[in-house]
């Protein structure tokens, strides 16, 4: 089913990404932080279909392209929703299955994205997150516009543009990382060899097994 289909993910700079974490690891390693979980989230993606990155950062750019990824620049310039729409619309193009998601998503396995993906064929579908409000992908078929409306309540202003709520049993799909309370449980679930290895490196004993 992957096949069928393109991911797009918006990466912002790494230096202004994940503010909320900020904390969870020394001030110079938190673009590190937000860099090794948008690798461990485009390593589990690019196994199941092609991924488009659509960043402006250059240091990123290069990372992602290292594990399989195309990149884009950032055109529109205006936010994350208009990043995803203008990656998924323009740049996939209205013929393809094109679906969003987050990039801090570091438990991800393929397999889950794989059966998300085979739910979403028929119908703009998106996947609700661990907290119950938020969407980590937002699934659109060929013909079909976008429509992204991520941010604060985002579940249900999807279910209030007509998307369908996907269920699956999805722990590293759901799991984005926010807080540094969801990223002990993204290391609970396992997160990928990138995230586990900066942890090590910063000395934190921490026991995940790759998700990817």
């Amino acid at each position: 089913m992957g096949g069928d289909w393109t991911a797009i993910m918006p990466v912002k700079r790494l230096a202004a990404a994940k503010s909320r974490l900020r904390g969870a690891v020394p001030p110079s390693r938190h673009a590190d932080l937000a860099l090794a979980m948008v690798l461990d989230t485009a390593a589990a993606v690019v196994a199941v279909c092609d991924l488009v990155v659509v960043t402006d950062d250059p240091v990123a750019a290069t990372a992602v392209t290292q594990v399989g990824a195309r990149v884009v620049p950032d055109r529109p310039d205006a936010g994350l929703n208009e990043a995803m729409r203008y990656g998924a619309d323009e740049v996939a193009g209205l013929s393809r299955h094109r679906a969003v998601l987050a990039g801090d998503l570091p438990a991800l396995r393929p397999a889950e994205l794989d059966e998300a993906l085979a739910q979403a064929a028929q119908k703009r579908s998106y996947v609700i997150d661990a907290a119950g409000t938020g969407t980590v992908l937002l699934a659109a078929p060929p013909g079909v516009h976008l429509e992204p409306r991520f941010g604060i309540g985002s579940a249900k202003a999807h279910a209030e543009s007509g998307a369908r709520a996907l269920g699956g049993d999805w722990p590293g799909l759901r799991q984005d990382v926010d807080t540094p309370a969801d990223l002990a449980t993204v290391l609970a679930l396992g997160a990928g060899r990138h995230t586990c290895a900066l942890l090590r490196d910063l000395g934190l004993k921490v026991a995940c097994v790759p998700a990817a």
